[in-house]
């Protein structure tokens, strides 16, 4: 590993915070731009190859893994985080999680639909190549992939996942915390397969903010 391996990600980290905990307003747009950021930083650090560092792998690219396998996955993972998940930790915390910024998709087509794309595009995509693509990756890159590693990796990154979500109340991000921790195990178990996370991601949360829209949450 040389200096320019060691530095890049280390200021990559340096704006990554200073854009979520900084004096900056957040957002909607911030993943996009922190994405941005991450394929420079790789793209300076790989020589030229940003995408595949990251997880994205020609061969996963097929319509098996991403409009088969991953609706499948997201599809028994919302389940998991309807009947289990919400449940179970509502009744740990004794407070609902807190959906009322959801409030004004209900009945609203037009309103869901761009939802459904800002949502794609900064969680989908955003989020996983900023999550699981670049700082579980890097993490694994300077500390290794041994079973204590993955498991120290998965609670920052998903603390940190979790914090981000704190719209949605302590009951919320704790839920956010589970989910991700579950998408990071997926990650490592597909091999790094950050393809496969982004269409399981956009997919589970199409189906929250269709339940939303139909009045169902």
């Amino acid at each position: 590993m040389n200096l320019r391996q060691i530095v890049i990600p280390l200021v990559t980290l340096s704006i990554i915070c200073f854009m979520y905990f900084g004096p900056l307003t957040r957002t909607p747009f911030e993943n996009i731009i922190l994405s941005i950021i991450i394929i420079i930083a790789n793209y300076i650090e790989y020589k030229g190859k940003p995408f595949s560092a990251l997880g994205f792998k020609r061969i996963n690219f097929n319509v098996k893994n991403l409009l088969l396998r991953a609706p499948l996955i997201a599809l028994g993972l919302f389940i998991f985080y309807v009947f289990a998940v919400v449940p179970g930790i509502e009744m740990l915390t004794g407070v609902p999680i807190d959906y009322s910024s959801m409030n004004h998709l209900e009945g609203n087509l037009e309103v869901t639909i761009l939802y459904l794309l800002i949502v794609w595009a900064t969680a989908g995509f955003g989020e996983e190549i900023i999550f699981r693509g670049y700082l579980m990756r890097h993490f694994i890159k300077f500390f290794g992939d041994s079973t204590i590693s993955l498991i120290i990796n998965i609670l920052i990154i998903c603390g940190f996942f979790g914090y981000m979500h704190m719209q949605q109340g302590i009951t919320g991000q704790l839920v956010v915390v589970i989910i991700g921790a579950i998408l990071s195990v997926i990650f490592y178990v597909r091999k790094y397969d950050l393809w496969l996370l982004i269409m399981i991601h956009g997919f589970f949360n199409t189906l929250g903010i269709l339940s939303f829209y139909l009045g169902l949450a």
